[in-house]
């Protein structure tokens, strides 16, 4: 459910300061005559918010809950910083801490996505690509209703708030379906369905007294995506598919969900592309309502779904990809690649925006017997720390694709940067590098001296899971503006928890 509400036992989770990790597949397939890898045509995907990490309860619920469920992917929501053991635990090969997720099959950080989506490699050359959200639960639109809030009220907050945390993912993704890639946004949207809010579920729970269009999930079906829940079971009446809040044990040193709180459909799965769904399930506690696959007790206050779907997977447009994309002096980089497959291809290793001829620091051959897609490992440890490019060449020096990564030294922190003095309502601009590049590190504003485990923060603003970057902090973001005159700092936060591993000191003044 909560996005903007941290956890606030921090001090006891363990979040590495480790990177997006992306296991790159080993080379598949062969050299002429090779029938090549068989890919596969179903693919089951798996959202779970695990709430607070999957502390709540028992972590082993979780574990149990995901190894139940038996997907091929598993996108987690509030995992703060535990997807790694997430994965470890329940057998799963591939991480990716940028976007929170557990697979089966190669995972691959799509260049120029962002960090809004990655590329699932089913087989070389085959893919699928995932969105993992977890929009905002501020004014929660049921709950508002409940309190007596107009329709016309809440759609207002549900434009203001979640439409604009969704329409990045869908910008990010919008021109895969068309080229024969399946796609998926799925998550936790804290909004729900409007086909799930008929006139014929008029009554059927108190909050839904009339119709309501949830923005959120308009703006997916007019994107083209399909909610799998609904394309499977298509009566909103005969198969509500609640998934919060779920019913798990009370408990005594966490938050609760109100025992009014609007039970609602919030965590969805949508396709786009050669998808379609051909089942969808709940996972959650023995004897919930719709409950096909259970755990006794339930680890969450979310209820899970799981979905199978047909699928064509699709080719992915040339690239490089590097993992991770930050990497330590003498770490090993690998990159994976899809090249048109003619003679004399190679990638090479510049420094940001070289020349790939005249500035080439290191260069690998695309393996002989994989013309098109594969991986090539380098050695850093000649690399100084600093900003590097990975650009794929053909035969000839032409340039085909380009993506930077970054190298650090041995257990470096991000760094922050910011002038020292801004004045009374001026944009508070904050830089950093070296991140993690981790989901959900945040960057908050705290009064100089306090300490984030025990002060709560004045503002804060998410880093995008981006290596390098800026965040600014103006009038429209959470907390109070303008800073009044004082003395503040600036904490680099890990994974929606408060672990500070960078600072930087600030004055504002009149």
């Amino acid at each position: 459910m909560f996005r903007v509400r941290r956890v606030v036992v921090a001090a006891t989770v363990s979040v590495l300061l480790s990177l997006a990790v992306v296991a790159p597949a080993p080379a598949q397939g062969g050299g002429e005559g090779s029938a090549g890898p068989v890919v596969p045509t179903s693919l089951s995907i798996m959202t779970f918010n695990i709430e607070y990490g999957g502390t709540v309860v028992d972590f082993d619920k979780i574990l149990t809950a995901v190894r139940r469920a038996d997907a091929d992917v598993v996108a987690f929501n509030e995992a703060y910083g535990k997807v790694a053991k997430l994965g470890r635990l329940t057998d799963y090969d591939y991480v990716s801490r940028r976007l929170d997720l557990v697979s089966r099959y190669p995972i691959v950080d799509a260049p120029g996505s962002g960090g809004r989506y990655v590329f699932v490699q089913l087989a070389p050359g085959n893919v699928v690509a995932v969105a993992n959200v977890h929009l905002s639960s501020s004014d929660y639109g049921p709950r508002r209703l409940l309190d007596g809030w107009s329709r016309r009220k809440v759609l207002r907050a549900e434009r203001r708030l979640r439409v604009p945390e969704l329409r990045p993912f869908l910008q990010a993704t919008e021109s895969l379906p068309g080229a024969g890639i399946p796609t998926f946004v799925v998550g936790d949207m804290n909004s729900p369905s409007h086909e799930d809010w008929t006139q014929a579920t008029v009554d059927l729970r108190p909050q839904i007294r009339f119709p309501v269009g949830w923005p959120v999930t308009e703006l997916l079906e007019r994107k083209g995506f399909a909610d799998s829940w609904r394309v499977v079971h298509p009566d909103p009446v005969a198969d509500e598919g609640l998934t919060w809040p779920a019913g798990r044990p009370r408990s005594d040193t966490s938050w609760n969900p109100r025992r009014d709180a609007p039970h609602d459909r919030i965590d969805q799965i949508w396709s786009a592309g050669p998808a379609t769904a051909v089942s969808s399930q709940l996972v959650g506690e023995r004897g919930g309502p719709g409950v096909e696959i259970s755990v006794r007790p339930w680890g969450s206050d979310h209820r899970a779904v799981v979905s199978t779907f047909d699928i064509t997977a699709g080719v992915p447009p040339v690239m490089v990809a590097p993992a991770p994309l930050l990497v330590e002096v003498g770490e090993p980089l690998g990159v994976t690649y899809h090249a048109p497959g003619g003679a004399g291809e190679r990638v090479r290793i510049v420094p940001v925006g070289g020349d790939p001829v005249a500035d080439m620091l290191d260069s690998l051959g695309t393996p002989p017997g994989e013309p098109t897609d594969g991986v090539v490992t380098f050695a850093t440890d000649a690399l100084a720390p600093g900003g590097y490019d990975v650009v794929l060449i053909d035969g000839a020096d032409a340039e085909l694709a380009r993506t930077p990564f970054w190298v650090r030294d041995v257990d470096a922190p991000p760094v922050l940067d910011a002038v020292w003095r801004f004045d009374v309502g001026e944009p508070i601009v904050i830089s950093f590098t070296q991140g993690p590049a981790n989901r959900f590190d945040w960057i908050g504003l705290y009064e100089r001296g306090a300490d984030p485990l025990v002060d709560y923060y004045l503002a804060y603003r998410y880093t995008e899971a981006a290596v390098e970057g800026s965040v600014t902090f103006g009038d429209e973001g959470y907390g109070p503006w303008p800073l009044p005159p004082g003395r503040y700092t600036a904490f680099y936060l890990l994974t929606d928890v408060y672990r500070q591993v960078a600072s930087v000191d600030f004055v504002v003044k009149r």
